[in-house]
This record gives C-alpha cells, sequence and structure tokens, in this order.
C-alpha cells in the first residue's frame, strides 16, 4: 500500500512541475525571444583600431559580463557600427543586441541619453532581471569613454 500511495505522490509531483514548451514561451516576452533566437550585431571589431570604443562591464551578482564596441566615423562623430559579446541569460543577450541596434547611427552624445529603463520597458524585463538593462547602459558608456580617451 505504501507503495502505491509513494508512486501516486511522485506521479503528481511530475505532472504538476512539467512546463510544456507553449507556456515556457510565455514566460518571456516576444522580443526578448526574438532577439535572444536571432542576436543582431554579434561580434567584435579590432581594439586597437583607433576608431573602435570598447566598453566591457560586468555583475558579479549573476555572472553576467557584456562587451559592447562601437566604431565611430572620426569626421562626424556618428556611430556607424556596434557589436557586442555577451555571456550571460538570455535577458543580458537581448539587452545587449537592443543597444547594439539602438546606438547605430547615431552621435557620440545622443547614445549617452540611452537608459536603462527604455531598455526594460522595450524587452518587458521582470523586476528581477533589471541589471541586465543597467549593464547594457553602462557598456554603452564605457565604450563611448573608451573611444573619447
Amino acid at each position: 500500500m505504501l507503495r502505491n500511495v509513494a508512486g501516486r505522490i511522485l506521479r503528481i509531483g511530475s505532472q504538476s512541475s512539467t512546463v510544456t514548451p507553449a507556456v515556457q514561451r510565455r514566460l518571456y516576452h516576444e522580443r526578448v525571444v526574438d532577439h535572444y533566437n536571432n542576436p543582431r550585431n554579434v561580434g567584435s571589431f579590432d581594439k586597437n583600431d583607433p576608431t573602435v570604443g570598447t566598453g566591457l562591464v560586468g555583475a558579479p551578482a549573476c555572472g553576467d559580463v557584456m562587451k559592447l564596441q562601437i566604431k565611430v566615423d572620426e569626421e562626424t562623430g556618428k556611430i556607424t557600427d556596434a557589436c557586442f559579446k555577451t555571456f550571460g541569460c538570455g535577458f543580458a543577450i537581448a539587452s545587449s543586441s537592443v543597444a547594439t541596434e539602438w546606438v547605430k547611427g547615431k552621435q557620440m552624445e545622443e547614445v549617452l541619453s540611452i537608459k536603462n529603463t527604455e531598455i526594460a520597458k522595450h524587452l518587458s524585463l521582470p523586476p528581477v532581471k533589471l541589471h541586465c538593462s543597467m549593464l547594457a547602459e553602462d557598456a554603452i558608456k564605457a565604450a563611448v569613454k573608451d573611444y573619447a580617451a
């Protein structure tokens, strides 16, 4: 009898903890899934190129590390290209991907006004993942600072 009860409890536990793919998709906003599955601008530029600025930031609490690079037209001060490499969760990858899209074609001063709250809102980040958008903002600022140095 004990085996029957234990067997039923184990089966019930495994059934209730089963998460279907449809349910998993609902845990992430469609933009996060899109940028995670199809990240834009992945890669890196030559860090010795004088037209390149590199921002390398990390969050020790979660282990996310983000490298974002910008390529700047020296005459106009406009960002002509951007790329990233991120080690972290899907939210960090999506935040990096969005950041590179948003900085392309803008003036250096203009990208400094991009706030993590805008990235978080665009991706509908949950409160526990706001640090991912903060990393993206910090990476943009660090890349601009590196280029200016």
